[in-house]
């Protein structure tokens, strides 16, 4: 369904920041994207929404497709109306709108605009806080609410590529479960393709079909998830395990050096 081909991206014409980059998103899967913080993942989510534009970046070299169609050409609502929406790092909501109208403008590049109230209410059924919050300001919602109507917001544009960057971030681990197991549940419901971009590659994995790894703006590792979850490389670098089960920092700080994939 999506396919990043060979890519590199480059800001100000000077910093190489993916190197060659590749991957294929099934229609109808989850899948996670993982690496350490400076990969290259929210690089590779704004190449494919067509944000890289605002920050000075661009697609220098390869090609990205949805569904045999090149994208990279276009700009950001353009490839917001062919069905990709990108839910960015840090949730990005309009804190000044309330809950509702933040739902509401997330469906402004749709024409079925007859569908819209019957959609929101397809959103409280996923997070029934959000109902209960509809009138109040997005600005005074904590973060796990914040987060919630991020991604309510990305399901009012009914995309065929959802783009989560970092949902998990600032969350409490009871959160951050509550929220992937609904990412689940709208991927099983809705038939909406995913593409999730992660640190924490434990509750990624938990709800992916496959899984990239990313280091210095390249796939070194990819496959499915119970291929990554019982390869030992994966198992010390990203999940912190090893033979011996749980590994302490000072076990694995030297990581880099060993990495048999690099």
């Amino acid at each position: 369904m999506l396919t990043i081909n060979n890519v590199e991206v480059m800001y100000d014409k000077v910093i190489l920041v993916l190197k060659g980059m590749s991957m294929v998103v099934p229609k109808g899967k989850i899948v996670a994207l993982l690496g350490s913080n400076g990969a290259g993942k929210t690089t590779t989510l704004k190449a494919i929404s067509g944000l890289l534009k605002s920050e000075n970046g661009e697609v220098t070299d390869g090609f990205i497709e949805l569904y045999g169609e090149r994208i990279d050409v276009n700009d950001a609502e353009t490839i917001v109306k062919k069905g990709i929406f990108q839910c960015m790092e840090g949730r990005r909501v309009f804190k000044h709108l309330s809950v509702e109208d933040n739902l509401i403008a997330g469906a402004h590049t749709r024409k079925d605009r007859k569908n819209i109230k019957s959609d929101i209410q397809k959103v409280y059924h996923y997070f029934p806080k959000l109902e209960m919050l509809k009138h109040r300001q997005a600005g005074y919602l904590s973060g796990g609410e914040q987060q919630m109507l991020a991604i309510g917001r990305g399901i009012m544009a009914k995309p065929k590529v959802l783009l989560l960057d970092e949902p998990s971030l600032g969350l409490a681990p009871l959160l951050v479960k509550e929220i992937f197991s609904i990412i689940k549940k709208i991927n099983k419901e809705e038939g909406t393709t995913i593409l999730v971009v992660e640190q924490n590659a434990n509750v990624a994995l938990s709800i992916a079909d496959y899984g990239y790894i990313m280091e210095n703006g390249r796939i070194v590792m990819d496959g499915t998830v119970d291929r990554l979850l019982s390869n030992q490389d994966v198992r010390e670098f990203y999940l912190g395990m090893g033979d011996k089960g749980r590994k302490s920092y000072k076990d694995i700080k030297s990581y880099k050096r060993r990495k048999r994939w690099l």
